[in-house]
């Protein structure tokens, strides 16, 4: 009598993997493409955008060596930060470019460390971030702004399942992505109704004497560079 043993492996195939890659990448692009583009959605949703964009400001200001008085953000997903220091020079000029600008190169630092396979750290990264920017707030919508953000970043980073917490990271990424294009679009909108006449273009105008159009064109090549690197990077993952 001969005995035979039969042992079954269930292996995923390299098309499966790459079918799954696939899902994920363009999934998540659609996901976080209609978090902007729906203005129904824009409105709860841009107020992450805020967040990096006043973090942005926070973060240049400190660079620069000025003192950074505090950090509001509204529920009109409008927000403000005030430092103190000289009020022309390089420190300033470099902390009123960096709101506008931050959001999508936050998105194109997020694309780098996941197809790097550095998505805990990322989620870490991004964690640390909001807790220094928790001790600047001051107002109540921004501190459960910040908050709420946080705690969702907690709970993908420390409970979400591998798969969810991927998925998560890729949706974070585009969204800063496509999310810091439209804010500089918005922001020539409102300049064409003067509707913002001390926008941070219009501040860097009369810092530099760069017409503020020059400024919104560059915010809009910067955002429009980093979509473009940042998705490339991402697609790049199949």
């Amino acid at each position: 009598m001969r005995l035979s043993r039969r042992v079954c492996f269930d292996v995923a195939m390299p098309s499966e993997l790459l079918t799954d890659e696939v899902l994920i990448t363009w999934g998540t692009a659609a996901a976080a493409f209609l978090a902007v583009a729906l203005h129904g959605l824009w409105r709860v949703t841009r107020n992450v955008i805020t967040i990096a964009h006043e973090g942005g400001h926070a973060l240049l200001a400190v660079l620069t060596g000025r003192r950074l008085s505090g950090i509001k953000l509204h529920s009109d997903t409008s927000g403000l930060t005030v430092s103190r220091g000289k009020p022309r020079g390089p420190g300033m000029v470099l902390t009123a470019v960096a709101g506008y600008v931050a959001p999508s190169l936050l998105g194109f630092g997020a694309a780098v460390l996941i197809t790097n396979e550095q998505i805990q750290l990322m989620l870490w990264i991004s964690i640390g971030f909001l807790a220094a920017m928790l001790i600047m707030i001051r107002n109540v919508f921004g501190v459960l702004s910040i908050i709420v953000t946080g705690g969702v970043f907690f709970f993908v980073s420390f409970y979400a399942s591998a798969e969810v917490r991927d998925a998560a990271a890729y949706v974070f990424a585009w969204f800063l992505l496509l999310g810091g294009v439209r804010p500089v679009w918005e922001l020539q909108v409102k300049r064409w109704r003067r509707q913002a006449p001390r926008s941070d273009a219009d501040q860097l105008a009369w810092l530099t004497g760069v017409p503020a159009l020059g400024w919104v064109t560059f915010f809009g090549a910067v955002s429009v560079a980093a979509l473009v690197g940042g998705g490339a990077l991402l697609l790049g993952r199949w």
